[in-house]
C-alpha cells in the first residue's frame, strides 16, 4: 500500500470516528440533561395510543375530541359511546405500533412502575418515547450516507451525513415524540430502493422487485402519517413512466398500498360512519383556513363546513407558505434548496439524472397534498414533510455547488481551498445547534438532578402526581390540554369545547355512562395561546374559566375571581366551585369536590 492510500485510509478512519463521538455525544445530551420531555400534543396522544395497545386495549386514547365523539354516536345511531376504551380514528397506525412494542418491553403497561419521584421533573416515559425517535433518526443518516455514497461518492455522502447531525431542526423532531424520524427512516429506505431500480432500469434489466421494495416501504410510511399518501402517488406515476413493463409497477405498488387502506377504512366506517374517520378534518388546516382545531372542539360539524371558509385562498395560502420558508421546511440546510438548481444541471450517469425527477415529482405532489391539508412554520408541524426531502436534495446541492467551486481558477490552483465551501456550509448550517448550545448546557447542568418540564405549557409533575391522585380510572375531566393529562395523568380528559352546550351534552353522556365529570383544567394551552381577543374567540363561552387565572394574579392582592361571575357558565361554575392551583395561577383545576383531604391546594 502506498504512503499516500494510508494517509488517505488514516485521515478517512480519523473523521469516521470524530463523526461517531460526536454522534454520541450529541445523543447523550439531547436525552439526558438537555432533554425537557415531549411538547407536542400529537406526540402525546399518539404515545397515550401506544400505551393502551401495549395494555391489551387495542388502538383506543384517553383524548376524547367532541367531533370524534359526535361521529362515534351518530354510528350508533345516537346512543351515548362509553368514554373508556374510545376508538381513534384520527391517527396513523406505525408509530403507535412502534412505540408500543418498545413500551411493552419495558413494562410501561403497568403504570405504577413509571411514577414520578416527588424531585423529578421529567416524565421517564417521556425519554422513552424519544429514544425510538431519535434512534430512527441516526438509523436515516446511515441509511442516506449509503444512498448517496452510491448516487455520488463518499464525500458527499460524508457532508450530507454532518449536515444532518447538526441540523438542530432534525434534533427538535426527534426530541418531540412525532412521527416524523420514523417517517425520515422508512422515506431513506424507499428512495434508496427507487435508486437501485432506476440504475437497473438504465443497464436495461427489469427493475420490478426493487421498484416493488421500495412500494413497500412507502405504505407503510403512508401508515405513519397518512398525509405521505401524496409522496407515494409522487412514486406510483415516476414508477407507471420510468419502469417497464410500463404500468405494471405502478399498479403492483398501487395495490399493495390499497391492501392496509381498505382495512382501516373498513374500521373507521365502523367506528365513526366515515372511512377517513376524523383525520380528515385534517383538512380544516388546510383548506379550512387553518380551523382544525375549532373543528375539534364541537359536537354539530354542519355549523362548521369545510367548502364555505375560501378554501381556494386557503389553498393558495398554504402554497406561498411553502414556497417562501422553503429553507426552514428543509430543515435550514441552505443547500438543499439548490436541488431545484440542480435539476438544470446535465449529470453524466443516466441513473443520476432520472433519479432526480422522481425525488421532483414527489416533492411536487407532497407539496400539493399540503397544500390542501395545510402546513405552517411554525416549530414541529405534525404535517411537516418537506423535510424527509432535505438529505437527498443536500447531496444534489453539494454537487451542483462542488461542480461549481471546482471551475474557479483560484481553487484549481490552490489544492488547500477544495473543501472550502463544504466547511462555510457545514458552519452556516450548524449555526442554530450551536447558538442555542451554551443556553441548553447552562439550564441543563443546572438541574441535572431533576430535569427541566416544558413550561409553559407542559408541567408533567402536577398531571402526574397530583391530578392523577385527583381522578379515578372511572372519572374524566374536561381540558385545554387533554393530550398531557391521558398521557401524564393517565386519564380520561375530554378536549374543552368553546360552547356551554356542547359541555353540558358531553357532561350528561359521561354521568349516564357512570364515568362522570369532576373538574376542568385550565392551563396556558388556553390562556396563553394569543391575546384577550384570540383566546375569546377561541374558548367563546368558557373564556371566563380560561382568563380565571390571570385575572386573578393581575388583581392580587386580594385576587379577583371572574369564572363564578360569569351567567353563560355560572351553572357549570356552581358544578365545579372548588378551585386546586398546580402550578400557581397559571394551571388551575375546578374540581366539583373540596381537594384539602388529598392533599390539593384549594380555594373556595
Amino acid at each position: 500500500m502506498s504512503n499516500i492510500q494510508t494517509r488517505f485510509d488514516a485521515g478517512t478512519t480519523i473523521r469516521f470516528v470524530l463523526f461517531i463521538l460526536v454522534l454520541i455525544l450529541l445523543t447523550v445530551a439531547n436525552l439526558f440533561p438537555f432533554f425537557k420531555g415531549l411538547n407536542s400534543p400529537h406526540a402525546m396522544e399518539q404515545a397515550n395510543i401506544a400505551r393502551e395497545i401495549a395494555r391489551g386495549n387495542g388502538f383506543t386514547t384517553k383524548v376524547i375530541r367532541p367531533i370524534a365523539y359526535a361521529q362515534a354516536m351518530e354510528e350508533q345511531g345516537g346512543t351515548a359511546i362509553l368514554f373508556n376504551g374510545f376508538k381513534d380514528t384520527y391517527h396513523s397506525p406505525l408509530n403507535p405500533l412502534l412505540n408500543a412494542a418498545v413500551l411493552k418491553l419495558v413494562g410501561a403497561d403497568d403504570a405504577a412502575k413509571w411514577q414520578m419521584g416527588e424531585n423529578e421533573m421529567v416524565f421517564p416515559l417521556d425519554r422513552v418515547i424519544a429514544t425510538v425517535s431519535t434512534l430512527c433518526f441516526l438509523m436515516s443518516i446511515g441509511v442516506t450516507y449509503l444512498l448517496v455514497s452510491r448516487i455520488f461518492d463518499q464525500k458527499i455522502a460524508g457532508v450530507t451525513a454532518i449536515l444532518m447531525l447538526f441540523c438542530e431542526t432534525f434534533w427538535q423532531y426527534s426530541l418531540s415524540g412525532l412521527p416524523q424520524m420514523l417517517m425520515l427512516l422508512l422515506f431513506s429506505c424507499a428512495i434508496y430502493f427507487v435508486y437501485r431500480a432506476v440504475e437497473e432500469s438504465k443497464e436495461g434489466r427489469l427493475p420490478y422487485i426493487q421498484a416493488i421494495i421500495a412500494g413497500i416501504f412507502f405504505t407503510l410510511l403512508t401508515l405513519t402519517h397518512y398525509v405521505t399518501i401524496w409522496i407515494a402517488i409522487g412514486y406510483i406515476i415516476f414508477a407507471a413512466v420510468a419502469f417497464r413493463p410500463r404500468g405494471a409497477v405502478a399498479i403492483t405498488i398501487l395495490f399493495i398500498l390499497l391492501i392496509p387502506m381498505a382495512f382501516i377504512m373498513l374500521r373507521n366506517s365502523e367506528i365513526s360512519g366515515t372511512p377517513f374517520g376524523t383525520a380528515y378534518l385534517n383538512l380544516y388546516n388546510g383548506m379550512g383556513g387553518g380551523t382544525e382545531e375549532n373543528v375539534m372542539r364541537i359536537l354539530d360539524l354542519d355549523s362548521f363546513p369545510l367548502l364555505n371558509r375560501g378554501f381556494v385562498s386557503a389553498i393558495l395560502r398554504s402554497t406561498l407558505v411553502q414556497a417562501s420558508s422553503l429553507i426552514p421546511f428543509l430543515g435550514g440546510i441552505i443547500v438543499a434548496p439548490l436541488f431545484l438548481i440542480a435539476l438544470m444541471h446535465p449529470f453524466k450517469r443516466a441513473s443520476i439524472a432520472q433519479f432526480r425527477w422522481a425525488i421532483l415529482l414527489m416533492f411536487i405532489t407532497s407539496a400539493f397534498g399540503l397544500s390542501i391539508f395545510g402546513v405552517s412554520a411554525d416549530d414541529l408541524n405534525p404535517n411537516q414533510t418537506h423535510l424527509l426531502f432535505a438529505p437527498l436534495m443536500t447531496a444534489y446541492g453539494l454537487a451542483f455547488i462542488s461542480t461549481l467551486w471546482s471551475r474557479i481558477p483560484i481553487v484549481t490552483s490552490a489544492p488547500m481551498l477544495q473543501n472550502v465551501h463544504y466547511y462555510l456550509i457545514i458552519g452556516i448550517t450548524s449555526l442554530p445547534l450551536l447558538l442555542a448550545m451554551p443556553n441548553k448546557i447552562r439550564i441543563g447542568l443546572g438541574r441535572s438532578d431533576s430535569g427541566v418540564p416544558h413550561w409553559p405549557p407542559y408541567y408533567a409533575p402536577a398531571l402526574n402526581l397530583a391530578l392523577n391522585k385527583w381522578l379515578s380510572d372511572k372519572q374524566i375531566c374536561f381540558s385545554d390540554q387533554p393530550w398531557a393529562v391521558a398521557w401524564y395523568a393517565d386519564r380520561i380528559s375530554i378536549w374543552l369545547p368553546s360552547s356551554r352546550l356542547d359541555f353540558e351534552k358531553l357532561e350528561s353522556n359521561a354521568a349516564d355512562l357512570e364515568t362522570p365529570v369532576a373538574g376542568i383544567l385550565i392551563s396556558p394551552s388556553s390562556h396563553g395561546s394569543g391575546n384577550a381577543a384570540e383566546v375569546a374567540d377561541k374558548y367563546k363561552d368558557f373564556t371566563s374559566f380560561v382568563m380565571d387565572g390571570r385575572i386573578f394574579l393581575a388583581t392580587y392582592p386580594p385576587g379577583l375571581s371572574i369564572f363564578d361571575k360569569d351567567k353563560k357558565v355560572e351553572e357549570i361554575a356552581r358544578r365545579y366551585p372548588f378551585r386546586a392551583t398546580l402550578v400557581g395561577m397559571d394551571m388551575v383545576y375546578y374540581s366539583d369536590r373540596d381537594l384539602n383531604a388529598i392533599g390539593g391546594a384549594v380555594e373556595e
